[in-house]
């Protein structure tokens, strides 16, 4: 569709679309639209047709209506920080952001439960069950800002993912509409529900199977106490051992998270954490629980972090020096912000064992791209977030950081590892995805995605990749004499 058939297509469109949402909230001007044109994943942009703000559920159901009937394309969106172009707009079709459906429906804490509305910033529902002695255990780096809905979308996890788990563990279920305005109800407020998991299908969906419009998320006690530990190496890959020994150790942290050395810095210089600047890396690796227990187990962490090569262990003496060690890891990816004008951020899952020699490889390709690599870890879990430098000014810089990124996902692969962690696919790693999935798998996903959406109206282009894709994809690897990936042949 060309700009004067999208002009036409707006102006049909539009109409339609005021009769069923407050006229204010469809947004139809460029100067309106252009906030909206990217995720936190900036390098990609594009204009939508129209964006839309419904008000209600009721609205929400309207909105998909009039979609479904006119076979017109819709990505949902949440609060926008997501980092894999997943709610990237189409050009021809509308952005539904979720915005104003920002409620917290109710908090009970007899059944340790909360209902939220899509809109509700993660550190919302923990500030709002925070009297009553709970909260929600996901925290990702953006819980200040982020909404619940892009976190289920996504299955968004956190520094302390590794003991509380993903958004998945954490979801007693969620209300959905589906392209055809069907309000489905999925999981509830008991421990299992009948039938097929779906609520575990749906997370992590990416916006391609339905519209999220309300939350039942679990809420745990407040640990009676925790503290945190962290420890300076000289060594990267001594840093990287040492996690795969804390836990072989049967300790499990409810946090172990790693920095490199130009990461570590710009945190430091970003929020004067009290950063080690000299060291190679840093391991922060918190225990919670009662006040005996985390006495116990913090000891062991520090034993086990110097056996480990560890050159300094460092306890955080209270409770603001550990909101102090934790403000720099959060602020990771700002701070790395303030020393680069670009940085393209992967999001890829290994297993443990396996972290000295990825990040090897990682310095080998910083090396042989000349783009400095800046790392930082859910290192607990083997999620890493390497942030590779650029500047988008320089041509050609943006493709080689792909480049790189791409060798980074798929060498998570080749270790037996996955091309997402909690970022989702989106536009970024969709090619990834071939080196992740067989044609059958990928096959099955399409059809499971048909089940929900016959049209293909949700989030279209993202996540799943066509055979098409894969065989071109294929074709190169192949070309190159790449055999890590042998099912590549056979797209």
């Amino acid at each position: 569709m060309n700009e004067i058939e999208r002009n036409k297509q707006r102006d049909v469109l539009a109409p339609k679309l005021r009769k069923v949402v407050d006229g204010p909230h469809v947004l139809s001007l460029a100067e309106e639209l252009k906030p909206y044109e990217c995720d936190g994943l900036a390098a990609y942009r594009v204009m939508p047709l129209l964006v839309v703000l419904p008000g209600s559920v009721a609205e929400v159901q309207a909105v998909l209506r009039v979609c479904h009937a006119e076979g017109i394309a819709v990505v949902a969106r949440g609060a926008g920080t997501g980092l894999s172009g997943g709610a990237l707009p189409n050009e021809d079709g509308i952005l539904l952001s979720l915005a104003r459906l920002n409620r917290i429906i109710s908090i009970e804490p007899e059944n340790c439960c909360a209902r939220v509305q899509p809109g509700v910033r993660n550190l919302a529902i923990s500030e709002a069950a925070k009297p009553h002695g709970l909260y929600y255990a996901p925290d990702p780096s953006s819980q200040i800002a982020c909404s619940i809905g892009g976190n289920v979308a996504e299955n968004a996890g956190g520094v302390h993912c590794l003991k509380y788990g993903l958004t998945v563990n954490n979801l007693l279920g969620v209300e959905m509409i589906t392209i055809e305005g069907e309000r489905v109800t999925l999981g509830g407020g008991g421990l299992d529900g009948p039938g097929y998991d779906l609520l575990a299908l749906i997370t992590g969906s990416e916006g391609m199977l339905g519209v999220v419009v309300e939350v039942m998320v679990k809420l745990l006690p407040i640990p009676q106490r925790a503290q945190v530990a962290l420890a300076a190496f000289d060594e990267v890959e001594i840093a990287g051992q040492a996690v795969a020994d804390i836990i072989a150790a049967g300790i499990l942290p409810a946090g172990l998270e790693m920095m490199d050395n130009p990461s570590l810095r710009a945190a430091e210089d970003f929020v004067h954490a009290g950063y080690p600047t000299d060291a190679a890396a840093i391991l922060l690796c918190e225990v919670d629980g009662g006040s005996e227990e985390v006495s116990e187990d913090i000891a062991k962490v520090r034993q086990r972090l110097l056996d480990s090569g560890a050159r300094e262990v460092r306890t955080a003496s209270d409770e603001t020096e550990r909101a102090r060690f934790w403000a720099g890891r959060k602020a990771a990816f700002p701070a790395v912000g303030r020393i680069s004008p670009d940085y393209y951020c992967m999001d890829g899952t290994i297993p443990r064992k396996h972290l000295p020699r990825v990040l090897r490889e990682i310095a080998r390709y910083s090396e042989e791209s000349g783009l400095r690599v800046a790392n930082v870890f859910h290192a607990g879990d083997g999620n890493l977030h390497p942030l590779i430098l650029y500047d988008a000014n320089n041509s050609g810089e943006l493709e080689l950081a792909e480049e790189v990124g791409g060798r980074i996902l798929e060498l998570c692969v080749e270790v037996g590892g996955t091309i997402t962690g909690e970022h989702g696919v989106g536009l970024e790693k969709i090619n990834q995805m071939c080196a992740q999935f067989s044609p059958e798998e990928l096959q099955m996903f399409h059809d499971v995605k048909a089940v929900f959406d016959a049209k293909g109206l949700l989030n279209p282009g993202k996540a799943i990749p066509t055979l098409n894709r894969c065989a071109e994809f294929g074709a190169m690897h192949v070309k190159a004499g790449d055999l890590r990936f042998p099912h590549l042949e056979r797209f």
